[in-house]
Order: C-alpha cells, then structure tokens, then sequence
C-alpha cells in the first residue's frame, strides 16, 4: 500500500473520531453558563440555550458542549480553530450560520458582521431582534 493511500485512511479516520467536537482550547473549558447569564442578566437559559444551539448546529458541533462557548469568543478564532489552515476547505460553517439566524432569528448576518464579532455581540443582536416579536 502507498504512503499516500496510508495517509488519507489515517486523515479520514481523524476526522471520523473528532467530528462534531469543539476545537481546542475550547473543548477542554468547563461549563460557561454562568459567564453567560453575568454577561446577559435578562437573557432567560432558553434563550441562551437556544442561541447557542444554532451556532452549535451551524458549524456540526455537538451540543452537549455549547456551554463550553463563552460570550467572548470570537466567531472567527472558532473557525481558525476548526480550521487551521488555509488551504482546508470548510463545510460553509458561516453560510450556514448566515441561513439559520435570519430564518430563525431575522437577523442577517451579512448587514451585521465585523471580523472581531464575538458569540456575546451576535447574540445582543439576536435579542434585539426577537424583542419588538416579544412586544406584540
């Protein structure tokens, strides 16, 4: 068997076993949920919760660890963690984000995004826009 043959197993078989997991360093945190609620005081665990289960889904990480995400983490040192490299293709981790905020939350993402965009500034965005529906 070639040496390239090899390497492409052992390459699929690494992104079998750590599909779905968070990159580290956020992987190894413990719960974040408490910096989430100091960070939001108004924000209800649901909606908290639900937040970060379609960022979790957006970018196939397990949700079991979306607390593990604090608010300020930045979007992209998340996806320059799943990705190192440059020349890795991605999954369109934030088209899909993109999708799932302005279906869900009608927030679009393109109108609001900034390269030093944290996790605690989308969701500020996200709960602006879900408080004139929570009016009517």
């Amino acid at each position: 068997m070639s040496i390239l043959v090899i390497l492409a197993l052992l390459a699929i078989g690494w992104a079998v076993l750590t599909s779905g997991q968070l990159p580290n360093p956020f992987r190894t945190r413990s719960c974040q949920g408490r910096q989430w609620r100091r960070t939001f005081p108004s924000a209800s665990k649901k909606q908290i919760r639900e937040f970060l289960s379609v960022f979790m889904s957006a970018f196939a990480f397990r949700e079991t660890d979306m607390l593990k995400l604090r608010p300020d983490d930045q979007l992209l040192s998340i996806y320059r963690a799943l990705y190192p490299s440059k020349w890795l293709a991605d999954a369109m981790e934030f088209e899909t984000l993109a999708d799932d905020l302005r279906s869900r939350f009608g927030v679009v993402l393109d109108d609001i995004w900034d390269e030093r965009m944290t996790l605690g500034a989308l969701f500020s965005y996200v709960q602006q826009a879900e408080r004139p529906a929570a009016a009517h």
